[in-house]
């Protein structure tokens, strides 16, 4: 499956697999990935501005990741000696090691594959893209940000937080939800099946708005 130019994987579909070169070896995708939580992010060219901050964020966020289980991987149309070089600028400048792969992806196979070719761009710019995905390599998050917007790793990682808390109860979370606060019991699931999940109780500010407050 390859995507047609900046047409993005959707929500739910299975993340394609692939091999790669990496400034930590060769990988095939699925074996790297397996039984992981992904956060699979792009960038353009090599030694741009922004890119080098959000490279610097990601690795210094290394502990908050390994702590969720999951793994992060990065990618750029320049070839691995040029990562290389980039990662000792991204070492002096942002004061942290890369301490996770950047895929080589010169032949543009991996970026059309993810459609995170920019549609109306030079073809060897990449759309600024996020993906999250599972354990299952399925999708749950795509972000995509203009050039001029470093990304925020902070509002990664409390999605994240929200995919995972979601994946164990029959609840969502509401609007700027942060770890430790209540959430909300789903329309699908009864009064009666909730008393059985929920046995503290909840609050109803109407039928389908049930506040309940987790013990995790």
């Amino acid at each position: 499956m390859t995507l047609q130019y900046g047409a993005q994987l959707s929500l739910g579909q299975i993340a394609p697999d692939f091999e790669a070169e990496t400034t930590d070896g060769p990988i095939r995708f699925s074996d790297w990935a397996k039984d992981s939580w992904v956060v699979f992010f792009s960038h353009p060219r090599d030694f741009t501005p922004v890119c080098t901050t959000e490279l610097g964020e990601a690795a210094r966020l290394k502990p908050e990741f390994d702590k969720r289980g999951v793994k992060v991987i990065g990618l750029s149309v320049d070839p691995l000696d040029k990562h290389d070089a980039w990662a000792e600028d991204i070492r002096q400048t942002q004061g942290t090691a890369l301490n996770f792969p950047m895929i080589a992806d010169p032949s543009k196979h991996v970026s059309q594959l993810y459609g995170m070719i920019h549609p109306e761009a030079d073809p060897s710019i990449t759309v600024r893209t996020v993906y999250v995905l599972d354990p299952a390599r399925k999708v749950r998050l795509t972000l995509t940000y203009p050039p001029s917007t470093g990304r925020n790793f902070h509002e990664v990682l409390r999605v994240i937080d929200s995919l995972q808390l979601t994946d164990r109860h029959k609840v969502a979370t509401p609007v700027n939800w942060q770890p430790g606060e209540r959430a909300i019991i789903v329309p699908s699931l009864s009064d009666e099946d909730a008393a059985k999940r929920f046995p503290q109780g909840w609050q109803a500010d109407r039928p389908y708005l049930r506040w309940v407050e987790l013990k995790e």
